[in-house]
Formats: C-alpha cells, structure tokens, sequence
C-alpha cells in the first residue's frame, strides 16, 4: 500500500513514529518527506497493513496534525526492511510548517540534570518541541534549509540524529554544547560581561536592570516585575506610557500568585503553544503597580524557550517580558538592528547566535465562554492554516488592515494567516510586511492570481496590493471581511445577520463606519442598520482624545436651548478648546461623520471622567469595561426601527448615561448600564432584521467585541431571544483577522463567477 499523508508532518517526530509502528508489525517498505507532507509505502500482512493505516492517524505524535490522508494498493516489490529515506525537493510545495513549540518535559529534565551533557544547555530541543517557524527558510522540512545548516553536527548529536529509534531522529534544530549555538552578555556597548550569561543576566534583572533578551521570534526587554523603578524605567524609555506588560511567570504557582487561573486558563498557559494569557490580576500580587497601571487584567505567560527556563530559574521571579521595540516599531529580531534599536533603552544584552529567520511577536489569548480565544496570533501558531468553507479556485493574497495588521495567503482550503505584524504606520513595519509576505509565497509556493485589499485609499496595505502587477484585485469592504471572517472561522458561508463593530473602517459612502448590520455571506453583503453619524471633531485627533467625541455626542443629545454640555466635567476639563470644538462641527471642517460604535465608547469614557486622551488604542473603552459595576443588568431605554434600513441614535444612549450621572447614579453603574444598553439594542435590532429577512443567525466581529462584558452579555441575550450566535475561534475578531475575511471573500467572489461566466465583482449588495 501507499499512503499519502499530508497536513504537519515534518519536524514533529512523524518519520520516527511511523518508522517504529512499521517495525512493530514487521512491515517493510520506506517513508519520504517531500514537499506535500510524507509518502509511505508498506508490504507485508494484509491485515497489519490495515492496522498500521489506521493507527498512522489514530496514534500520530501530538505536535502533528493530518489535514488529509490518501493510500492505494501497489505491486509488492519484496522489500526486507523499512527505511527512511531522503527528503524529495521536486514538484509544487504543498508542506505545512509546524509553528514554535515550547521545550518539552523530556528535555526541561534534562536542562536540569547536572549528569546530562545538555545540562543547562539553552538550546536543547527534540522532535517534540524547539524552533520551526523562526528557523525555517524553505521546504521540505530539513536542517539543510534551516537557520540551524551553519551548525556541523557533532559525533554524538549525529548518532542521535540518524537514529530512528531515538526522539532526537531528524530533529532538525539539534545541537549541544559542542556543536550548537551559545549564548553572551554584552553591555550596550558590546562588551561581554561574564562566563555565565544566563546568572549573570538574572542578577542584572533583580538588581533593577533593564536586560534585552533575544528569544525565539525576536527580542524581548525584560525587567523585574516586582520592581516598580524598573518597570517604571522601562515604560519611560520605550515610550510605553500606560499599556500593559506581559509579565514571564517561572512555572504555574507562580503565575497563580499573581492572578485567578481556572482550568481553561491553565491549559491554555501550559499548552505547547505557550501564549500570553489575560487573566484577573490578584489584587494582592506583588506586582509593581507600572507593569498594568489601571487594569485589573494582566497577561501572564510561562516559559517557552530552555533559555527562558534557565533565566526564571535563576531569577525565582516574574519578569516583566515586553516586545523589544520602541512603541509602533516591530519587534527587533537581528542582532545589529536590536544593538541599534534598543541600546537607548536595554542595559545589557543577552544574545545568542542562531539566527532568526523570520520575526514572530508573543501570541495573546484570553479563555472566554468557555474557549480560547486569540487576541493576536502569532508565535505557536502561525503558520499553521486556517480551513476555509470553500475551496480556493486560485491562490489569493490578501493585504489585511492598516491597524494590527495580518496577511493572509490562500491556496484550496487552506488559508495561511500570517504572524503579528503590528500597525503598518512607519517603514520598519512596512518592511516587516513585504518580507513576511515573501517569506510565505516561497515556503507555501503561492503565486497569488487574486490580490484582497481594504477599501480605505490611504492604508499602506491597499497601496502595496494595487502596486501589484499581474493579478486580479478584489476590494472588500472593511466590515464585510469582519462578518467574512467570523462567518468562515465557524466554517460558515452564510448569510448570515452581521454585526461589525469598531474604531473605524472606510465606508461605500464615503463617511467612516463602525457600527454595523449587514446581511451577508462570504461574497456580498447590504447595510441594513447603523448607528447614526456624527462629527469626529478634528478628525484623527478625536480617536486620540476622545473628549472631542463627548463633545459630538453631547452636541447631537441636547438642544443649545437645554444647555447641558457645558455643566458636565467633560466640559469644564477641556473648557480651553471646547468652544473650538464646537465651531468644527459647525462648520463641518475637518469633522468627518462616523457611525463607529467604538467612537461612542470614547465618548462615554470621557463623560464618566475615565479619560480624555489615551495613549494607546482602545484604552478609554478598556477602562471603562473595567469600571463597569459587577451584577448591574439595568439599561437605558433606545428605540428601534421596526422596518430595515434603520439607523440607532448613539445620541440617546448619552443622554441616557447623563441624566443618570446627573441624578446621582455612580460611574461604575453608569458604565454596566451602558455595557447593557449596547448589548439589549444590538438584540432589538437583530431582531428587527429576524422580522424582515427571516434570518437567525448571527455574527458578531470588530475590536469592539474584545470587549469580554459587551460580548457575553449580547450572546446571552441573543441566544435568549432565539438567535444562532457565532464568534470568531481561530482569528481575532479586531483587525488582525481581516486578511483572513478578505481571501475568504475573494475566494467566494471567485468561485460564484466561475458559475456564472463573468468576471470578479468589487462588491454587490443582497
């Protein structure tokens, strides 16, 4: 028999599985890695061949993952033996590449055994775990095109290495002291520092230093999270006022010290992906008050590398392990741009000489309604596919959003979300992009016929697609890709009722949009619904200071004859502009109308005196989440439509929120009521779309829905009312997974004119 078997399968201990299970049923024959995945071939007893097909899937080693599996009988060739043969390089590259995974507890042991030759060896790594991703440069999956090729195996590492029988059997990254890399500690002017970097590090750490630490996908700036002058060094020199840091816990107990983990959470931090977990901080931690200033959640991770385990060990405590960049920068993953980048802020450097091939940031995760849920994908899971709903007719690039910006290569059902990227604001990030998207056209050998993009003229996303020379371009609006996104990562195609809420996204109209119903499926959709427009006054400065939304929204809830605005502390604040702010939207100069939800947010924030300007985005909605009181389920009252289209007054809910501050209600109940008033309108209203198009499904996507009280209490409420609720599990359902919603449309959009004869559309309504 042969037996085809593709999905990741190389560099997981595949090869050495199916070796032994050949060889405990005496079967003969070989197994080959090519560029699909592997290729076996078996004689022997009709019956074992039949117990080893199935158990090739039933007893595949944990870190694969078989996507199809193919066998046909052949001629015996009276083989005596079973062997492993040399990788084929020949035809089109259909190999999946297995993401980074954490250190194994096989080789943890031996990190710590002081009679192993490993021992305290920070690169140890098997077929079970160690770099993939970061080190690959191409397939099929060989040390040859590694990062690891500058390393001649030694006499013992070879033994292992071509030894079926032993877990190190083809580990591509393996190495030991003798043959692999090393690690330095170098000051900021690279000088070294001692002989044993890892202590040394550690003591520079709980001395209240500030340590760059090259990891897996990149650097990382690490500081003592227990040392409020260091982490409050830290964030000066970054530039990072306010967000929060992930922290590093050394092992579980630690990390519960520090927050509440239930049993999701501890899978999710354990798990051989390691993300970034939020948790609910413990108010009782002793973590500096700078690591998360203003947040009652805080992102917790474990160690993932030997090295990592090495340093917490020796430190004995969290760490504070934040991106090494300065603020809206991608993270430095090289040596000479990380001596540049970081020198200003970083006091030593403890580096490493295996080279990373391709920067990957940390993944962040939260558990919600009872499973993961990504906040950003990226290292542990990337590359690994996303299964579309319908099969890809040609291979398709999509370029994703300006913010928290992903790319997306597509080739039949697979669809190859990119790694993090970051905000495509400056050139380093723009770099960043165009290298990523080369790398994943050589590894996944996609040639892209179709090019997705936003809509939005301005983002560098859409003009780099449009400078594309060859293909077919598809424009997808930016809250349909949300909905596409949602629907295709439930592997749905629709239609569906569709609720997108958001900052910001360009709209048909050419007014900015952000709060959303549509009707859609994978290749078209219609507006049935929207919150009412307003002013943004100033334009882009009215995301940064959401006190100019307060003002906007205010203006639209009163009347200049009731006078209310300027009694409220929001005005009084800001009293030196509001004035001003109030001639913008006058005159409609540099106010750009906006539907966005994440926009009325703000301006509650701001109305509640949470904040009046943030310093990284989403922060006043975040803050006032948290601020929202426990177990609160009144709501304000908001009339809607009974017929489609229909537009909601944002306006009302404002007034709503100030005649309740005004009556003496407190912020905390003002702000759950709020969250409720969202919650029960977007109900009413999806229920007026139930009325008029009988449909009962419904999905809900946007950064707003990061918004964990928002989410869970319009789920239940949905769920109550009758509805079929879906919610993004594989990407995020913020702008990171909008790549993901645009190959899904084009590849729809693709195949519906396939059927009909024509040409792609750019959008069409239901």
């Amino acid at each position: 028999m042969r037996i085809r078997v593709d999905g990741i399968v190389q560099g997981v201990g595949f090869r050495p599985f199916v070796f032994g299970l050949a060889q405990s049923l005496s079967l003969a024959g070989s197994i080959v890695n090519d560029l699909r995945g592997v290729a076996i071939e078996v004689e022997g007893i009709v019956s074992h061949i039949a117990e080893f097909r199935a158990r090739v899937v039933s007893e595949a080693p944990p870190l694969a993952s078989i996507q199809n599996v193919i066998s046909e009988s052949i001629p015996i060739a009276n083989r005596s033996v079973f062997e492993i043969l040399a990788s084929h390089a020949d035809g089109e590259r259909d190999v999946l590449v297995s993401p980074d995974i954490a250190t194994c507890a096989d080789c943890l042991r031996e990190i710590f055994d002081p009679m192993d030759r490993r021992y305290r060896y920070p690169f140890t790594n098997c077929t079970n775990c160690g770099p993939r991703f970061t080190v690959v440069r191409g397939v099929p999956y060989d040390r040859s095109l590694t990062t690891m090729a500058e390393f001649p195996l030694c006499a013992d590492c070879a033994r292992e290495y071509h030894d079926p029988s032993n877990r190190r059997f083809h580990a591509e990254p393996l190495c030991c002291p003798a043959c692999g890399p090393s690690v330095r500690l170098l000051d900021r002017n690279g000088i070294a520092q001692a002989d044993d970097p890892i202590r040394k590090a550690a003591e520079l750490l709980s001395s209240g230093k500030v340590v760059a630490v090259k990891g897996l996908g990149g650097y990382h700036l690490a500081a003592l999270a227990s040392n409020e002058n260091a982490v409050k060094l830290l964030r000066s020199r970054k530039h990072r006022e306010d967000k929060p840091f992930a922290v590093m816990a050394p092992n579980l107990e630690s990390a519960r010290a520090l927050a509440t983990i239930d049993a999701l959470e501890e899978r999710a931090l354990t798990s051989p992906r390691r993300p970034v977990v939020l948790l609910n901080r413990r108010p009782d931690s002793d973590l500096a008050h700078s690591v998360a200033p203003s947040n009652r959640f805080i992102g917790v991770m474990l160690p993932y590398t030997p090295l990592h385990h090495l340093l917490c060990e020796s430190v004995k405590a969290p760490i504070v392990f934040t991106s090494g960049n300065v603020s809206d920068e991608p993270i430095a993953y090289t040596d000479d741009d990380a001596a540049k980048r970081l020198s200003p802020i970083a006091d030593y450097f403890l580096i490493h000489n295996r080279q990373i091939h391709i920067r990957t940031d940390d993944s962040v995760v939260r558990v919600s309604r009872g499973r993961e849920v990504p906040q950003r994908r990226s290292r542990g899971y990337a590359p690994q596919p996303v299964e579309l709903p319908l099969k890809a007719r040609r291979p398709i690039l999509a370029c994703g959003a300006e913010l928290k910006n992903t790319f997306c290569v597509a080739k039949r059902q697979h669809a190859f979300v990119s790694h993090h990227i970051g905000d495509l604001e400056n050139f380093e990030t723009l770099r960043s992009f165009r290298e990523g998207i080369d790398h994943f056209r050589r590894l996944f050998d996609v040639n892209p016929a179709i090019v997705a993009f936003d809509l939005h003229p301005e983002y560098l996303s859409t003009k780099y697609a449009l400078d594309l020379k060859g293909v077919e371009f598809v424009g997808v609006q930016h809250h349909h890709a949300h909905i596409a996104a949602c629907l295709a990562d439930n592997g749905d195609q629709g239609p569906s009722i569709g609720v997108a809420f958001d900052g910001l996204g360009f709209g048909l109209d050419g007014t900015i949009w952000g709060g959303e119903f549509l009707i859609a499926d994978l290749a078209k959709f219609e507006r049935v619904g929207h919150l009412e427009a307003v002013p943004m006054p100033g334009g882009t400065a009215a995301i940064k200071q959401p006190w100019r939304m307060a003002g906007s929204y205010l203006r639209k809830a009163y009347s200049e004859s009731e006078n209310v605005p300027a009694h409220l502390e929001v005005a009084e604040r800001n009293a030196h502009q509001w004035p001003q702010i109030s001639a913008l939207m006058k005159s409609r100069v540099n106010s750009p109308l906006t539907s966005s939800a994440g926009r009325l947010f703000d301006a509650v924030a701001a109305i509640l005196s949470v904040r009046d300007a943030i310093n990284y985005e989403g922060q006043a909605a975040i803050e006032l989440e948290q601020l929202a009181a426990v177990g609160e389920d009144d709501a304000y009252e908001v009339a809607v439509p009974a017929a489609i289209p229909f537009e909601l007054h944002g306006a009302a809910l404002v007034r709503g929120v100030v005649d309740d501050l005004r009556a003496g209600s407190s912020v905390d109940v003002v702000a759950a009521r709020f969250h409720n008033s969202i919650a029960l309108m977007i109900v009413n209203a999806c229920d007026t779309i139930r009325t008029a198009r009988g449909l009962a499904q419904v999905a809900l996507s946007g950064g707003v829905f990061q918004n964990q009280l928002l989410l869970e209490r319009t789920v239940r409420l949905l769920e109550q009312a009758g509805f079929r609720v879906l919610t993004h599990r594989q990407v995020p359902t913020n702008d990171a997974g909008i790549s993901f919603g645009q190959v899904a449309v084009a590849a729809a959009r693709d195949c519906a004119a396939r059927c009909q004869g024509g040409g792609l559309v750019q959008w069409e309504p239901f």
